[in-house]
């Protein structure tokens, strides 16, 4: 089991703009949680006990958020307001100690993970970009088996995998392999935001990855590369040239990934998570019917 993982959310968020001006956008709400504590619940279910989340400027509610409020627990126990009491326990539920360190200048996501290099120590870790939601069932699913497969292949690191369309294959970092298994491959080269045509497939990393502490030395020798950052992929690309072994998982059709990046997927997330609530399904659901028949 992997108990160590990693969330970068340092990111100054430009795509939301003006939602995240004064908000970071793992906080931006999908149903009633904000994005972050999806992914933080998802950890949790694969069996993490240790998290550092990597902030930046302005993204102070990260940490307010994980931080219990026991004057607000009391005056919901004094309420009565049981249902909302139970929902506000979450972080006693979660049974994981939060650390948290700011990324001074976001010069991208390498460099933000790198910060992690003495809490990490020897362990192999996860990394899961918190503005990234995936749902499996059980919750926890996806993760375990990027885990299980790590073990399995004795691997410097496994990264998650979804296959998008060619219109959207610019977007995200596309990796190039064979497929030795049904969604199971081995990464031979990968490329950040690439063009359709000079993409080599359209597997897209999906913000899921494994990691042995090798990592921290190949983003020491990652130059600086699209939007003059530190590129993960660039820095995985350096392990795969020294030989190591780095393997890709696909999400199955009971896994889905919900990408808060831009305002339109937002909107997605924000509303089927949103039916995944009971409490807002009984109201939502019926209206988004009457909605789509007056449109």
């Amino acid at each position: 089991m992997i108990t160590k993982a990693v969330i970068p959310s340092a990111g100054l968020g430009t795509r939301l703009l003006p939602a995240t001006y004064a908000l970071p956008k793992e906080m931006l709400p999908c149903g009633k949680k904000p994005t972050i504590q999806y992914v933080v619940e998802e950890l949790a279910a694969a069996g993490v006990k240790d998290l550092l989340i990597i902030t930046g400027r302005a993204k102070r509610a990260l940490e307010d958020h994980f931080d219990q409020d026991f004057n607000l627990i009391e005056r919901l126990e004094q309420s009565g307001n049981k249902e909302l009491l139970e929902e506000m326990q979450f972080i006693e539920k979660l049974k994981m100690n939060f650390y948290f360190t700011r990324q001074a200048k976001p010069t991208g996501l390498a460099d933000a993970i790198y910060l992690a290099r003495d809490f990490v120590g020897n362990d192999p870790f996860f990394v899961a970009l918190g503005d990234t939601i995936i749902i499996s069932r059980p919750l926890g699913t996806y993760l375990n088996r990027l885990a299980q497969l790590y073990f399995e292949k004795s691997a410097i690191g496994t990264i998650g995998l979804e296959k998008v369309s060619k219109e959207e294959v610019s977007k995200y970092g596309i990796i190039k392999g064979t497929e030795y298994e049904r969604g199971i491959w081995e990464i031979s080269d990968m490329i950040e935001k690439p063009k359709l045509e000079t993409a080599p497939s359209q597997l897209a990393i999906c913000g899921r990855y494994v990691f042995t502490p090798d990592l921290f030395e190949a983003i020491e020798k990652t130059s600086l590369g699209v939007g003059n950052e530190k590129q993960l992929t660039d820095s995985i690309k350096i392990l795969i040239e020294e030989g190591y072994s780095v393997w890709g998982l696909e999400m199955n059709e009971k896994e889905k990934r919900y990408d808060i990046g831009n305002p339109f997927t937002y909107a997605i997330a924000f509303i089927e998570l949103s039916l995944y609530d009971p409490g807002i399904n009984k109201q939502l659901k019926p209206y988004l019917k009457e909605l789509v028949k007056k449109l």
